[in-house]
C-alpha cells in the first residue's frame, strides 16, 4: 500500500553516498533550549516529597500520597539525575535518554480536580521538578471528547500528555528527526510504565486523539510543537479501551523538498474523528526454518526488589566497550525483562504494559561475541523463547561500517534491530502506524537499558545507521523498515 510514510522513510535512510556528500555545519548558537519555562502560573514544588528530600517538621501535607506518587511518577519519568558543566549554559542529564542529548518531549498534566491538584492544566518544569499551573479552568471535558471519549479517562483524574518540540530534535537530524522524536518518546514511556507500577498507580496510554484540538487545549504553538501520546493514571483499575487507532492513509503527496518531509508526516498523520480499531492480533513468531540452529532463551526473572527505581537514576548511555564476550546467561536476562513482562507481575510490576502494537515488531540479534552462542544473526521468537539463526557469520566488521563508524558497534558482543514490515502497519494504522512503531521500538530499547544497567553492562542505542545495508548484513526482505538498534556490551572503565 502506498503511503506519506514510506516515503518519508525511503527519503530519511542515510546512505554511504549521502554522508559523503553532506557537508552541512550545526549552527551551536541556535541549538534549541531542551526545556519549557512558564513564567506566570502557581508553581506546585514536588521536589519536597521525594524521597530524603525533606524529613524536617516542615514537610509539606499530603493527606492522600497524591502529591508523593506524582512526584515520584514524574521524576522516574523524566526527571534530571545530573548536571554537566558547558560554556555557555549547563547540560542537565535525564533519566531518560535522548538523541543527542536534545530531549524534544515535554509533559504535560491535565486535572479534573483533585486534592492535591485542582482543576486544569499544568507543565512540568524538570529544572526545578515542579509543575506550573497555567492554566486554572476546567479542561477535563476537553480532554475526554479530543480523546473521543476514551472509556478509561472516566475513571480517572489525572492524565499526562507528551508533547513534541519538533525544532529541538530537527536542529540537528533534521527531517530524520520525527524518527528520533517518537524514539525519545517511546523511552519516556518505557520510564512512566515502571514508573507508574512503583508509584502505585495504573497506566492507560491513548494514542487516538484529535491532534489540532488536544493542541489548541494545551495553548501548543500548532507549527512547533503537537501531542504525541495521553497516558491516563489511575490508583485503581480502568478500562482497557483502544490503545492505538488509525489514521488516514495518503497515497498521493506533493514533490516536497528537503527541510519538509517532517512536519508533512506529522500533518498527514493527523487524526480529525475516530476511525474503528482494527481486530486485535497476536504476535506471531516467525522464521521457523527446520534446518536452523534453535536456542532456549528461557530463564529466571530478573530480581528487581529495592533497585528498579535506583536503576532508572543510575542509567547512562555508554560510550565505548571493551570487545569482551557477555554471557549467554545475561543476554537471556536482557530477553527475559524486556519482552516476558507477565514473568514480572510477582514484583509488583505490570505483567501487560501497555504498547501500541507489539505484533508489527520483529527482533534480530547479530551476536558477535556471546559465550555458549554461535556468532551469527538470530531471529527471537517472543512466544516461544528462542533464538533462531538466519546467517552464519561474525559480522563485526559490517556492524560497525553500518552504525556509521561508531565503535559501539564494533565492540559490542549483541546488538540488537527492531524492524517492522510497513505496508502491514500502514495497512492496518494508515500513516499514524509510523508514530506506534518508534513508540514501540524505543519502549523495548528503554527496558534493554534499564536490564543492562541492573546486569552492570553496557548499553546504548542506535538512532542512526545505513537503512538498506541493515537489511543486506541481516538477510531479512527489504520491506522490513530498520526502526532502532541497541548495542550490547561490557563497559569500558
Amino acid at each position: 500500500m502506498a503511503s506519506f510514510c514510506a516515503h518519508y522513510h525511503e527519503k530519511t535512510k542515510y546512505s554511504p553516498e549521502g554522508i559523503a556528500r553532506s557537508s552541512r555545519q550545526l549552527e551551536w548558537d541556535s541549538q534549541p533550549i531542551p526545556y519549557k519555562e512558564y513564567l506566570t502560573g502557581q508553581k506546585i514544588d514536588l521536589k519536597s516529597y521525594l524521597p530524603g528530600q525533606n524529613t524536617g517538621e516542615d514537610q509539606p501535607a499530603d493527606p492522600s500520597g497524591e502529591l508523593g506518587r506524582i512526584s515520584k511518577l514524574l521524576y522516574l519519568t523524566y526527571g534530571i539525575t545530573a548536571v554537566v558543566p558547558y560554556p555557555g549554559r549547563p547540560f542537565y542529564m535525564r533519566v531518560a535518554p535522548s538523541a543527542g542529548g536534545l530531549y524534544p518531549a515535554e509533559v504535560y498534566l491535565v486535572s479534573r480536580g483533585t486534592p492535591g491538584f485542582p482543576a486544569g492544566l499544568y507543565n512540568y518544569q524538570v529544572l526545578s521538578h515542579s509543575l506550573i499551573h497555567f492554566w486554572d479552568k476546567p479542561a477535563f471535558a476537553a480532554l475526554t471528547e479530543d480523546c473521543f471519549n476514551h472509556p478509561a479517562l472516566v475513571h480517572t483524574d489525572l492524565v499526562l500528555v507528551v508533547t513534541g518540540v519538533f525544532f529541538r530534535s530537527a536542529w540537528r537530524y533534521e527531517d530524520r528527526a520525527y524518527r528520533r522524536i517518537f524514539l525519545d518518546t517511546g523511552h519516556l514511556l518505557g520510564n512512566l510504565d515502571l514508573a507508574a507500577s512503583l508509584s502505585g498507580l495504573n497506566l492507560r496510554l491513548i494514542g487516538g486523539f484529535n491532534d489540532d484540538r488536544l493542541a489548541q487545549l494545551l495553548f501548543l504553538d500548532p507549527g512547533e510543537e503537537g501531542p504525541l501520546c495521553v497516558a491516563a493514571l489511575c490508583a485503581d483499575a480502568m478500562p482497557l479501551g483502544p490503545t492505538a487507532l488509525p489514521s488516514p492513509t495518503c497515497d498521493t503527496f506533493p514533490s516536497l523538498v528537503a527541510g519538509q518531509l517532517l512536519g508533512y508526516l506529522h500533518q498527514v498523520s493527523k487524526m480529525e474523528q475516530p476511525i474503528a480499531p482494527p481486530q486485535p492480533s497476536q504476535r506471531e513468531d516467525k522464521y521457523n526454518f527446520p534446518f536452523c540452529l534453535k536456542v532456549s532463551m528461557q530463564t529466571s526473572p530478573i530480581d528487581w526488589q529495592y533497585s528498579l527505581g535506583e536503576t532508572i537514576v543510575r542509567r547512562r548511555s555508554t560510550r565505548q566497550y571493551t570487545g569482551e564476550d557477555l554471557t549467554l546467561d545475561e543476554l537471556k536476562a536482557l530477553l527475559n525483562f524486556t519482552y516476558q513482562t507477565n514473568d514480572y507481575k510477582a514484583q509488583g510490576l505490570a505483567a501487560n504494559p501497555d504498547y501500541f502494537d507489539l505484533s508489527l515488531l520483529e527482533t534480530f540479534i547479530a551476536v558477535t561475541g556471546v559465550e555458549g552462542l554461535e556468532e551469527g544473526c538470530y531471529y527471537y521468537a517472543p512466544e516461544t523463547q528462542e533464538l533462531r539463526q538466519v546467517r552464519f557469520k561474525n559480522f563485526r566488521r559490517e556492524i560497525h561500517y553500518l552504525c556509521l563508524g561508531q565503535d559501539l558497534g564494533r565492540d559490542a558482543g549483541a546488538v540488537i534491530f527492531h524492524t517492522a514490515d510497513l505496508a502491514v502497519a500502514v495497512a492496518r494504522y494508515g500513516e499514524r502506524a509510523y508514530r506506534y512503531l518508534h513508540l514501540d521500538a524505543g519502549h523495548l530499547g528503554q527496558r534493554l537499558n534499564l536490564a543492562a544497567v541492573r546486569l552492570k553492562l553496557g548499553v546504548s542505542g542506535i538512532g542512526g545507521f545505513f537503512d538498506d545495508q541493515v537489511n543486506e548484513v541481516l538477510g531479512i526482505p527489504e520491506r522490513e523498515a530498520v526502526l532502532y538498534i541497541t548495542t550490547l556490551g561490557r563497559p569500558a572503565g
